[in-house]
């Protein structure tokens, strides 16, 4: 039975790429059936449309509601019957309603080693505070921010010298290649979630 995957993203889209490459390494096993956005202009837009994936816009200014939009993006994955979500910079919150419809199905990346340095500004609040060492998360999504069971985690070790954006280049090479490992583990189900804790299984 093959493995279908969204992703929800709002910017650049430098790991949805990352992770529409990685797919093809299941041999047809898991297909991305979709990206949906917040953003119209958005550049990971482009990046879907090279690589021959739909591409959903769904403007919140026409929804009423946070909840009513994820109601509409239930509606989206339910008619592709999706079994797992990824956050790739998604830089809205999802409702109580869309996490208990995917519990433990919805996936985010966070540049930082939770619980340490939580909000869309985590690199840089890593940076001013002088950290040695900072990384990044891989997670299950709860109901709050940046909380969920830890899947992976990666460290990166901040050099003498460097600047945020030297920084931040460092945080992205071990988000594109975390983020695949994470997807490999969830779809070949090698995980076990018990509350706070996610048990990761060897590959066969």
């Amino acid at each position: 039975m093959k493995i279908k995957i969204a992703i929800l993203a709002s910017g650049n889209g430098s790991n949805f790429e990352a992770l529409a490459k990685s797919v093809k390494k299941f041999r047809g096993k898991v297909k991305l059936e979709m990206l949906i956005t917040d953003k119209k202009n958005a550049y990971v837009r482009k990046r879907a449309t090279r690589l021959g994936i739909p591409d959903f816009f769904l403007d919140p200014k026409k929804f009423k509601t946070p909840l009513a939009l994820d109601k509409e993006i239930f509606k989206l994955l339910k008619k592709k019957n999706i079994n797992y979500v990824l956050l790739a910079g998604y830089m809205r919150f999802l409702s109580p309603f869309l996490i208990k419809k995917f519990e433990n199905r919805i996936l985010n990346i966070h540049p930082s080693l939770l619980p340490a340095f939580k909000g869309g500004c985590a690199i840089k609040d890593a940076y001013r505070h002088g950290v040695k060492i900072t990384g990044v998360t891989i997670h299950f999504a709860d109901e709050h921010i940046d909380n969920g069971p830890i899947i992976l985690q990666k460290p990166v070790r901040v050099k003498e010298g460097w600047s945020p954006e030297e920084l931040e280049k460092a945080i992205h090479r071990l988000e594109h290649r975390l983020y695949p490992q994470a997807l490999k583990i969830v779809v070949e189900k090698r995980f076990r979630v018990r509350g706070r804790r996610v048990d990761v299984f060897p590959a066969i």
